[in-house]
């Protein structure tokens, strides 16, 4: 089994590969613009557009398998597996050839004492030895297609260990051989069952254990075509293999537990192939309570830790993330079998009004639509439920009818209301021969129905009949066992149908060469120094990102002069290049309307910044800006995904009221509206209490201009902090009223 540790070092694992001289198949990053042979594949950043789809047949499917350290000798480790690599090569009709120097055959089957000696070229060689690097460097050279390590010892043990994998990675991409693991088990070559149709299930794990409730759905009649336990990811990823099962007839669904991600853009890229094909991706990924390793300088650093990211860039691309493992199993045998929503509106029938209210405050709170009946609708309804129940959604039948059809009559009636495309039925618990009589009038309903009908059976113990063989038997209901788990898949159901109708890939518009602006910006960056106020807007300005009216003065005088350039009132700044949050300095003084106040307020600014020993390159004598909604934008370097472009209320009080959204570019305008709308603040962007609508478009522009900058500037920018963003009303735009710039 997996150890607990190895998804945790993928990113210092990557930085040691780097050191050796070798960099991930996946990886391109560069800080300058891509050559013009290059810009089809690549995006103004450097970073690919695409990713190959790994053809992984011969790996699931070989048609000849080497095993190299295989043994028959009872009580070794080496043998049990042996054995059980035999009998998966006679189910997927593999010639199986075990290797071992020492032995003639192995199981009764002849044995060859080394690679070289090989009968044929194999498809797939597995690797039962403790260090699998000199085999590795002798499959290289008979052409062998894939191989898997099973050897732990690497990347989850610490710097020596990762170096070894280092190694071991770097044999391997000097090949045209792929790898699986090291640091995994033989969950591929586990028994699928072949009885099942339908859509399956592909599984992707990074820990074997943790694939086990997912497998195991096989006994409830749910369809497995593929489990990949991808172990330490020395080459081949958990994006490999969304990319190659998002391409396969018979996956419904992919199912994900991911401890580490090894590169940000290629599972983006994976992600986004799987929502251009309609495949939902479920995924666990554990890490919710991690914070960044790195606390920037800027509001915008302070906002987003590591997470935070990771789980914005899967909501970007569609990737649906769950908690639990019970969680990924419910949803996952959700999306892989239901069809298309006829409708998003979720109906709620129950046999008894608390349980149907019970139900219908948890749906509500999450976000489901549970639609009000139409009075025509409530009439039918009530041919066949007493009148003083209510039946308006959710609805009481007071007892499901038993000894005659009223009770399907019901069940059809509210499938054919063109706002239902959800009809779910909680039952708590097992009341034969009510329960048993409702869930076969709902199975029979769904196989003359194409929306969804889903039942979530209550009885801690699971071995009712109305259960097992009636509820379980039918491939058209969805059966859940809590009503959190139902109201979760059915979540993801619906948003993901939603998020993939009229799916664009924001790769297909990415900017694959640099804009006018990126040579100006250019010249304003000093590498490794923070940029002083006044040049940050200069290069916010670079992109067309408007900045108040203001000049850089160094005497009072000059001060003066500028105030009556600028216009009375004026705000007056420091301004130098170690000067992050000059407001707790007492380094601002706004609302100036006169001289006089502007010569004591230029020696008072200056007095601080001396008693403070804190350098200047002037005083900024601004432009005052007052009515509007104050936002702040920024970029931060995720050290998984490259650049981020965040948004959130700013101001004085931003880390207080830490409400931001984040995304990963490339994205385009409906994300960046996305952005906003996640925001808990989002109202005062409507205008509240008087204030008049704010430029959102103002601010989306602003957004996307951010993202231009991010993108072309690459990891030259480390960090950049506009804050506040001053969103003035409607057709009013917005202004940049302070900026902070981290050069790289």
């Amino acid at each position: 089994m997996l150890g607990s540790t190895h998804g945790t070092l993928t990113t210092d694992f990557r930085a040691r590969v780097e050191a050796c001289g070798e960099s991930p198949r996946t990886a391109v990053h560069s800080s300058a613009p891509p050559s013009p042979e290059d810009t089809a594949a690549l995006d103004v950043s450097g970073r690919p557009l695409h990713a190959d789809v790994p053809d992984l047949d011969r790996f699931f499917r070989p048609e000849s398998v080497a095993v190299i350290g295989a043994s028959d000798t009872e009580g070794r480790p080496n043998t049990g597996i042996t054995r059980q690599l035999i009998t998966w090569a006679q189910r997927v009709g593999a010639r199986i050839h075990p290797v071992h120097p020492a032995r003639e055959s192995v199981f009764g089957l002849p044995c060859v004492p080394s690679v070289a000696d090989l009968p044929e070229q194999v498809d797939l060689a597995v690797l039962l030895v403790a260090d699998p690097l000199p085999v590795i460097e002798e499959l290289a050279e008979t052409k062998v297609r894939f191989a898997v390590a099973f050897a732990s010892g690497f990347a989850e043990t610490g710097d020596a260990g990762a170096a070894a994998q280092a190694r071991l990675a770097a044999a391997v991409g000097r090949s045209n051989l792929r790898l699986l693991g090291p640091n995994t088990n033989l969950n591929a070559f586990e028994e699928f069952r072949e009885d099942l149709t339908g859509p399956a299930i592909a599984l992707i794990t990074q820990s074997g254990h943790q694939g086990r409730p997912v497998y195991t759905l096989q006994e409830l009649g749910i369809r497995l075509s593929h489990w990949a336990p991808t172990g330490n990811e020395a080459d081949l990823e958990t994006s490999d293999f969304i990319s190659y099962f998002a391409e396969r007839p018979e996956v419904g669904a992919i199912a994900c537990y991911v401890e580490g991600l090894k590169d940000g853009r290629s599972f983006l890229l994976a992600a986004d192939r799987a929502a251009r094909n309609g495949v939902p991706v479920v995924a666990v990924k554990v890490g919710r309570t991690e914070t960044g390793a790195r606390m920037a300088a800027s509001h915008t650093g302070k906002m987003t830790g590591a997470d935070t990211v990771v789980d914005a860039a899967m909501r970007q691309f569609g990737v649906i993330r769950v908690d639990g493992l019970d969680e990924l199993q419910d949803t996952a045998a959700l999306l892989a079998r239901a069809r298309r929503p006829k409708a998003e509106g979720v109906v709620v029938y129950s046999i008894s009004g608390g349980t149907g209210a019970h139900f219908s405050d948890l749906a509500t709170e999450a976000g489901l639509s549970l639609p009000t009946l139409s009075r025509a609708k409530q009439d039918e309804l009530h041919q066949w439920i007493p009148e003083y129940l209510n039946v308006a959604n959710p609805v009481d039948n007071g007892g499901h009818p038993v000894g005659d059809w009223r009770g399907r009559k019901i069940i059809d009636a509210i499938l054919a209301d063109p706002s239902v495309g959800v009809l779910i039925c909680p039952i708590t618990g097992p009341f034969p021969p009510m329960s048993d009589k409702l869930a076969q009038d709902l199975v029979d309903a769904a196989e003359q129905s194409d929306k969804l009908i889903c039942v979530i059976w209550g009885s801690p113990v699971g071995t009712e009949d109305a259960y097992r063989e009636v509820l379980l038997g039918s491939s058209r209901v969805a059966t859940f066992r809590t009503f959190g788990n139902c109201i979760t898949a059915v979540r993801a159901y619906l948003g993901h149908h939603r998020f993939t109708t009229g799916y664009r890939s924001p790769f297909d518009e990415a900017p694959r060469t640099p804009s006018p602006s990126y040579r100006k910006a250019q010249a304003l960056m000093r590498p490794g120094q923070q940029l002083s106020e006044h040049a940050a807007k200069q290069l916010l300005r670079a992109y067309g990102i408007r900045v108040p009216r203001e000049q850089l003065v160094t005497s009072a005088a000059a001060a003066v002069r500028a105030a009556g350039l600028v216009g009375y009132p004026v705000v007056m700044k420091a301004s130098g290049p170690q000067l992050g949050h000059k407001t707790e300095l007492g380094l601002v003084k706004i609302g100036l309307t006169s001289a006089s106040q502007i010569r004591d307020a230029y020696r008072e600014l200056t007095d601080i910044a001396r008693y403070e020993n804190v350098p200047l390159d002037g005083i900024l004598v601004c432009q005052m800006v007052e009515r509007g909604v104050e936002m702040v934008v920024g970029v931060t370097q995720d050290d998984l995904f490259g650049p981020t472009v965040t948004v959130g209320l700013g101001g004085v009080l931003v880390e207080v009221l830490d409400d931001a959204a984040v995304r990963v570019p490339p994205f385009g305008e409906n994300q960046a509206r996305a952005m906003l709308t996640e925001l808990r603040g989002h109202a005062l962007l409507e205008g509240v209490r008087g204030a008049p609508p704010a430029d959102v478009d103002a601010l989306v522009e602003v957004i996307l201009r951010i993202q231009r900058m991010a993108l072309e500037l690459g990891d030259e920018l480390s960090e950049l902090d506009i804050n506040p963003l001053m969103v003035l009303p409607r057709g009013q735009g917005a202004v940049a009223l302070d900026a902070l710039a981290i050069c790289r």
